[in-house]
């Protein structure tokens, strides 16, 4: 399984870099993980868009879908006549109606609805979700690669829940939302670098990536709080591009 990173911003794009979106590949499958501001273009350097085999949205919030309709825009005008790119599954919640029913475009997507603590099969993939702690319904994702069993735990957007824990136990790879430095724990919408690097050393993960990251603010010292409270060296920041093989 490889994971490369298209945006990584919190809210809104800025220096040539978009908000979140992730390109998760096995075995030639090609899985889009959350839409954000920038990230089609980001996801043309690596893959044709008509490429794409399935898209997976945590929540509607514009950081995280602003690129969905004019992906769905491209697979419609793109792939006109013997090209056509055959319709995308474009899986989301349920849980707001009004945008999960714009996941479906005729003949160009379908949108295709998941649930809390429901496991289901995406291509190469097994995925569980988790509800989080965010001002709309916004969902963790669990991806299991089957053949190897890799671990990829995206928590979405959140404050910190000690759900994360259990959730994120013995993941190879955890992806998480650290839009604040230490001295803001508790908060109701997203994570510390201090929340993430202790959900990442009490869940025994292997690598930590932050992301949904701050515009302003030292990132570097960021990446030291979480890498102190986790006691390991394998704390990554997101970047554009990046690509990390799990």
């Amino acid at each position: 399984m490889e994971l490369t990173i298209l945006g990584y911003w919190g809210g809104y794009p800025t220096r040539n870099g978009g908000t979140s979106s992730y390109l998760i590949e096995s075995d030639g499958y090609h899985l889009w993980l959350d839409a954000g501001s920038a990230s089609l273009i980001a996801l043309e350097n690596h893959i044709d868009p008509l490429d794409i085999d399935a898209v997976l949205i945590s929540h509607y919030h514009h950081d995280h879908i602003a690129d969905l309709g004019v992906f769905q825009f491209t697979r419609q005008l793109k792939g006109i006549g013997e090209n056509r790119a055959p319709i995308v599954p474009i899986y989301g919640h349920e849980e707001d109606k009004e945008n999960f029913d714009r996941l479906t475009m005729d003949r160009v997507s379908k949108g295709i609805a998941y649930r809390e603590n429901e496991a289901f099969t995406v291509g190469p993939f097994e995925i569980t979700a988790m509800k989080t702690l965010h001002p709309v319904p916004c969902f963790a994702l669990r991806i299991e690669e089957v053949n190897t069993g890799k671990v990829l735990v995206f928590t979405a957007d959140s404050g910190y829940l000690e759900g994360f824990i259990p959730f994120s136990k013995d993941a190879d790879l955890l992806l998480a939302d650290t839009n604040f430095f230490h001295g803001m724990e508790n908060h109701r919408v997203h994570m510390t670098a201090t929340e993430v690097g202790r959900i990442a050393k009490e869940a025994q993960v292997k690598k930590l990536v932050l992301t949904h990251l701050p515009q302003q603010g030292d990132l570097a010292l960021l990446k030291e709080q979480a890498a102190a409270e986790f006691g390991s060296q394998e704390v990554l920041l997101a970047e554009k591009d990046l690509l990390i093989t799990i």
